[in-house]
C-alpha cells in the first residue's frame, strides 16, 4: 500500500522539488515508515506526518488555509522550527491553484454585520479564558500592537509606550470625557485616568474582559472615572466625548459598515474633538484578504466575520462618516515585533497553555499568532493609527505641526 501510495504521489512531489525545493520530508503510513523527500538535502527542517487520509485533498492542492486546516484540525503533525515551518508553508502555497486576493473574493466573504452577529463573532474570538490570554501578553494584558519607540523595549514598556502615544495623539486633557470602543481588559482607560486625569467609559461585547476590566477599576479604587460597559458601539447614546479612541476593534465591523461605524464616532464628538482609530488594514487596494489564503484561515479559526480596508478605504470612509483626517502612521514594523513577542511567549508556555484549551485551540493560536508575524513582517498587512476631528471645522482649529505626538 505504500509503494502504491508513493507512486501516486510522485508526479505531484516532483513539481514540488522542481519549483520550490524544499527541506521537507512527508511521511505516512504506520509509524510513518511511508515518505517523500520534496526537494534536495541530507537532513529535513521540516518533517510533515499525515495522521488521516483526510488531509491529502488539503495537502496536494495546498494553500493557508487548507495547510492550516490540515493543522488544526490535527490530519497532520509537523516537526521543526516554527520560522521554518512557516517558510515552507509559504513557498508550498505558491503551488495553490485557487487565488483569494482581490475585490471578488472579498465580495464572496462579505458578511453581514448585526448587533447579534458581531457579539456572537467577538465571544467567541476573546472569551476563551482570562488566564489564556494572560500567559502570553505583557502583565497589563494590552491585545494590540505595541509601541517600539527605540526597538529595543520589553514587550510590557512598549505596550505602555503604545497607550501613551495614543493618549498624547488625541491631546487627553485632566477631566476631559474619554469612550473607548472595545477596551479589553482596561489598560487604556485605567492609564487615562490615573496618568492624563480623565474621565472614561469603556465599552466591550466579551464578558471575560467585561469582568476582569471592571475588577481592575475597583482594585486600583478609580470607579468614580472609569465605568466598563458590556456594550456595543452602536449602542452608546450618552454622548458627547471630549476624546474617542477605538483600539483594535474596527476589524470588526466590515467594510461595508465603516461609513456609519465612523458616523457614530462623529456624533458622539463634541465639536472640536478628537478621534483616533487604530487597526489592521489590508495592503490590496481593493480590500481583499492576504494571499494565499492567509484572510480565509483567520475567517474560519480565528476572527469570525472579520473585515480587513485598505488604508485608503479607511480614509475615505472617515470622510464620508464626517472625520477629517489629520494623521496616519504606519506600524507595521511595530505589529511584527508584537506578535513575535506573543508567539515566543505562546512557545515557551506552551504546557500551560495546553492545561487551560483543548489541543485544537493551541494549534489554532499556535498557527495564528506565528503566521500573523510573518504576515506584518513581509508586507501582507499592515496596522495603521489614524488620528481624526470632525470634518468642515475652520483650518485655524488645527495645529500647526504633529510636535506635540513626540514629546
Amino acid at each position: 500500500m505504500g509503494s502504491m501510495m508513493e507512486l501516486a504521489l510522485e508526479p505531484w512531489a516532483r513539481r514540488v522539488r522542481e519549483k520550490a525545493d524544499l527541506p521537507v520530508r512527508l511521511c505516512w503510513g504506520r509509524s510513518g515508515r511511508d515518505s517523500l523527500a520534496l526537494g534536495e538535502f541530507e537532513e529535513p527542517q521540516v518533517e510533515i506526518r499525515v495522521r488521516d487520509p483526510a488531509a491529502w485533498p488539503l495537502l496536494l492542492d495546498p494553500r493557508l488555509d487548507t495547510l492550516g486546516q490540515a493543522y488544526v484540525e490535527g490530519l497532520i503533525d509537523v516537526d521543526g522550527r516554527l520560522d521554518d515551518i512557516l517558510e515552507v508553508a509559504h513557498r508550498l502555497s505558491e503551488g495553490g491553484t485557487r487565488d483569494e486576493s482581490g475585490l471578488l473574493a472579498r465580495l464572496r466573504r462579505r458578511s453581514v454585520h448585526t448587533l447579534e452577529s458581531d457579539t456572537e463573532a467577538v465571544q467567541y474570538h476573546y472569551d476563551v479564558s482570562n488566564a489564556f490570554y494572560a500567559e502570553w501578553l505583557d502583565p497589563a494584558m494590552v491585545y494590540s500592537c505595541a509601541y517600539f519607540e527605540n526597538g529595543d523595549e520589553t514587550l510590557a514598556d512598549a505596550q505602555q509606550k503604545k497607550l501613551d502615544h495614543i493618549l498624547t495623539k488625541v491631546r487627553l486633557q485632566p477631566g476631559q470625557r474619554l469612550l473607548d470602543i472595545g477596551c479589553g481588559w482596561g489598560a487604556l482607560v485605567l492609564r487615562a485616568a490615573e496618568r492624563f486625569g480623565a474621565r472614561c467609559v469603556g465599552i466591550t461585547l466579551s464578558s471575560n474582559q467585561h469582568e476582569l476590566a471592571c475588577e481592575r477599576v475597583r482594585q486600583a479604587g478609580l470607579q468614580d472615572r472609569i465605568e466598563i460597559r458590556l456594550q456595543d458601539y452602536r449602542e452608546v447614546s450618552d454622548g458627547p466625548f471630549d476624546r474617542i479612541t477605538s483600539v483594535g476593534m474596527f476589524e470588526h465591523v466590515g467594510v461595508d459598515q465603516l461609513p456609519f461605524y465612523f458616523r457614530r464616532m462623529r456624533d458622539l464628538l463634541v465639536p472640536d474633538g478628537w478621534a483616533l482609530n487604530h487597526g489592521i488594514t489590508s495592503t490590496d487596494p481593493q480590500d481583499g484578504e492576504t494571499r494565499k489564503g492567509g484572510g480565509s484561515f483567520i475567517e474560519r479559526y480565528v476572527f469570525p466575520r472579520g473585515e480587513l480596508p485598505h488604508i485608503g478605504t479607511v480614509l475615505r470612509t472617515m470622510q464620508e462618516g464626517g472625520l477629517e483626517s489629520f494623521d496616519a502612521e504606519n506600524l507595521r514594523r511595530h505589529y511584527a515585533r508584537t506578535l513575535g513577542l506573543w508567539s515566543q511567549a505562546f512557545e515557551d508556555r506552551t504546557e500551560r497553555i495546553r492545561a487551560l484549551v483543548d489541543e485544537k485551540r493551541w494549534r489554532i493560536w499556535r498557527v495564528y499568532l506565528a503566521g500573523s508575524a510573518w504576515a506584518f513582517d513581509h508586507d501582507e498587512i499592515a496596522l495603521f493609527q489614524v488620528l481624526c476631528r470632525p470634518a468642515a471645522r475652520p483650518a485655524s482649529e488645527l495645529p500647526w505641526s504633529r510636535r506635540w505626538m513626540y514629546v
